[in-house]
């Protein structure tokens, strides 16, 4: 073989094995970036799986729905739906024709984009204690959105509903109760909505169990003060938990406690009460107690205050979370 063609074939040789060293290199590029895509989302499907237990995020968008869709799953919204209403819009159960039974909110509102951008923010998370958001309408100057139906009741329903005795539902002590049975139900029985999630959440979507805490910390400023978390405070134009976090007078929170609990509670009990409450909203989550802390400190306030003597209902009650929920199911 000459040297000409010796150093030609030299040449083409080095050329290929340059060219394969290319590719390979892309192909690990490639390779690299599919691996780091999945290993974000957990799954290489719709959706992902969180590191905490319990958290899942969905991909998928949520559903805009016709209004006449929302009219014929609520039988034109008639009152045998209503679930409730407030200042919140109101709270219809309807059944879809694909045979779900969801919560429909509907509060007057003009379409806006702002409004589908929150609900596209919020649609993707899914999570043990957070009602599942899936989908909305923008119709005929209304708002809807729809969330999965919680057949449990919510706050005022254990504690206002229609033929309860008004006098054993809202005294302290049941309220104690109730909060207890959730603390200790928390991981399944406790949801709520999107005043719930704590600033860790809504900035960053980052769940913890400290995340969970600071949503019963909402449920129980609910409790205390007998009205939705979303309401002004009292000679403010701050919701109730914005209020709570910039009050720094403990004297101040006789404005947002319930009057309808008349005097049959200790001041030691429900300064204890509101100390611990306001615990579980710290903003920073490294500030918050444990959700077993919650469960002993309930525990030990509830037998202080055994020591009055009131009438109060037998058990503990199971109960939903959530401001849209809070109107209770007939």
């Amino acid at each position: 073989m000459s040297r000409t063609l010796a150093a030609i074939l030299g040449g083409a040789a080095g050329v290929m094995a340059l060219v394969g060293a290319v590719v390979f290199l892309l192909w690990c590029l490639s390779h690299k970036r599919s691996v780091s895509r999945t290993s974000d989302t957990g799954s290489s499907e719709t959706s992902v799986q969180g590191r905490h237990p319990g958290i899942e995020l969905s991909l998928q968008e949520a559903r805009r729905f016709e209004m006449e869709e929302l009219s014929l799953a609520t039988k034109g919204f008639s009152e045998k739906n209503l679930m409730g209403s407030g200042k919140f819009g109101e709270v219809y159960k309807g059944l879809l024709n694909d045979g779900m039974v969801v919560a429909i909110k509907k509060r007057p509102g003009a379409p806006s984009p702002e409004f589908v951008d929150e609900v596209r923010y919020l649609s993707p998370i899914q999570h043990r204690n957070l009602v599942t958001l899936l989908g909305y309408c923008q119709e005929n100057n209304s708002q809807f959105l729809v969330y999965e139906y919680i057949p449990s009741g919510s706050v005022s329903n254990h504690l206002y509903g229609p033929g309860q005795n008004l006098d054993g539902k809202l005294e302290f002590k049941h309220r104690l109760s109730i909060a207890l049975g959730a603390a200790k139900g928390s991981s399944s029985q406790v949801t709520s909505d999107e005043i719930f999630l704590a600033p860790e959440v809504r900035e960053f979507r980052r769940f913890s169990e400290k995340s969970d805490v600071f949503s019963f910390g909402v449920f129980l400023l609910e409790l205390l003060s007998g009205m939705e978390a979303t309401q002004p405070s009292p000679g403010t134009s701050q919701n109730l938990v914005e209020w709570v976090q910039n009050t720094q007078d403990y004297a101040n929170f006789s404005s947002v406690v319930d009057q309808r609990l008349g005097s049959n509670f200790t001041a030691e009990g429900m300064e204890e009460f509101i100390q611990l409450m306001l615990r579980c909203v710290e903003p920073s989550s490294e500030r918050r107690p444990a959700m077993s802390h919650v469960v002993t400190e309930l525990d030990r306030i509830i037998e202080k205050e055994m020591n009055l003597t009131t009438v109060m209902g037998e058990g503990t009650p199971t109960v939903t979370l959530g401001s849209h929920l809070f109107r209770a199911a007939k």
